[in-house]
């Protein structure tokens, strides 16, 4: 549904003349949003993330509206905006690199993305007194269908941990890395951000401080003693040929980006024939906590290995498939349970 004529917008009316409110740019209410927000403590990625989902959205209206300041927008907008993300927008239009699969539509969950980052940036500007109307206060989440296949099979664990090669040390760097996140569930940053002085050898714990977690909280994550083995063993290589302590490196001594991380996972889920998944270490994060709960994990250990604040997002990681349903019933149920019994 293509927007092709401008449309001239009105300010929203006032509700009141007790306060004068600023008149405010596009460009002028992003820049004291991103300064309020970094006042605040919030990552610098986060920023950047604010400030592009907002290019995009500021790029469509000057295509379709004649606006030039906040208080001309309203939910209606938006709400245009949505269906443009739903039925025109076509994936990686502008992406440098991505030439192919050029869909249609963006999924709702990109497009729930973008909407939180715009309500984000109106709450602010209504909560400072910068706008008087905030236009993203009716405007609802999208409601979409949970992936139920966001985590590998037992079978497609073993396949996949059978490709990197053992005698390279890519290969070995990239297999300690998989088996590390299953063991741990750690997220890919924090994974190649870690050092050799935040893994304790003797207690098997991993200590991350809040810098360098998601939700600024400081964590302990526990791993197995077969993961310690391996990881001396990479430490033992890196030091054959490096200076620097950090545990995954490059073949160069460099420190390992998070895209060619993934890449390198999507690489051997391909070599295993897994092709029905977007492979990347949330996959791995996804998997770590299925298994956990399906092996008998509370949900508060998990809650706190995991580094989740919301228990509400945790539960978002452990959607279980048909089988794993049907083992949990035939364990559990009382009807089981009771003829059970009677046949003993």
């Amino acid at each position: 549904m293509a927007l092709n004529k401008k449309v001239r917008r009105k300010p929203v009316k006032t509700l009141s003349n007790q306060k004068d409110y600023p008149i405010l740019t596009f460009e002028q209410a992003v820049d004291i949003v991103l300064a309020g927000k970094r006042a605040e403590g919030v990552r610098e990625r986060t920023l950047r993330d604010y400030s592009k989902d907002w290019s995009y959205f500021v790029k469509w209206l000057n295509q379709h509206y004649e606006i030039e300041t906040v208080d001309e927008l309203d939910v209606q907008i938006f709400r245009d905006y949505i269906n443009y993300l739903q039925y025109d927008r076509v994936k990686y239009e502008d992406h440098k690199y991505i030439k192919s699969e050029q869909k249609v539509g963006l999924s709702e969950v990109s497009i729930n993305i973008r909407l939180r980052v715009y309500k984000a940036i109106f709450n602010y500007l209504e909560r400072e007194e910068y706008i008087e109307v905030n236009p993203t206060t009716k405007l609802k989440l999208l409601k979409h269908d949970i992936d139920l296949t966001n985590s590998f099979t037992d079978e497609e664990i073993k396949s996949v941990l059978k490709q990197p090669n053992m005698r390279d040390y890519v290969g070995f760097r990239d297999y300690v890395a998989m088996m590390l996140l299953l063991d741990s569930g750690m997220r890919a940053g924090e994974l190649l951000s870690l050092r050799i002085a935040d893994i304790d050898f003797q207690t098997r714990f991993i200590t991350l401080e809040g810098d360098r977690n998601k939700n600024r909280k400081p964590r302990l994550i526990p791993i197995s003693a077969h993961l310690i083995k391996l990881i001396l063993q990479l430490v033992g290589e890196n030091k054959k040929h490096f200076s620097t302590d950090r545990v995954f490196l490059s073949q160069f001594g460099e420190p390992l980006g998070q895209n060619h991380f993934n890449k390198r996972l999507k690489y051997y889920a391909d070599k295993a024939g897994i092709k029905n998944k977007k492979v990347t270490a949330h996959v791995y994060r996804h998997t770590w906590a299925k298994n956990m709960t399906l092996n008998g994990c509370d949900s508060f250990t998990l809650q706190k290995m995991g580094g989740w604040s919301d228990i509400r997002t945790m539960r978002r990681y452990i959607q279980m498939d048909t089988d794993d349903l049907r083992k949990s019933h035939d364990s559990f149920s009382p009807v089981t349970s009771l003829f059970n019994k009677k046949n003993n």
